[in-house]
């Protein structure tokens, strides 16, 4: 998964969690947009995503 991947996710309207955060990165639940149903999940310790995440628990939040 790629920052553009995960923009691209969020711009058709689907959300994601984070599911855990730890020294090997942060996990995060890929959800569908019609009802926030998981649909996969990653792991990434890419820094353009962990940033973009930030202290954020979930795409709902504010960035």
């Amino acid at each position: 998964m790629t920052l553009d991947d995960l923009r691209r996710w969020e711009d058709s309207g689907a959300g994601w969690r984070v599911v855990h955060r730890g020294p090997e990165g942060i996990t995060v639940s890929l959800l569908r947009c019609d009802g926030g149903e998981e649909v996969d999940r990653f792991v990434s310790d890419d820094p353009t995503i962990v940033a973009h995440v930030g202290g954020r628990t979930s795409s709902e939040q504010d960035a």
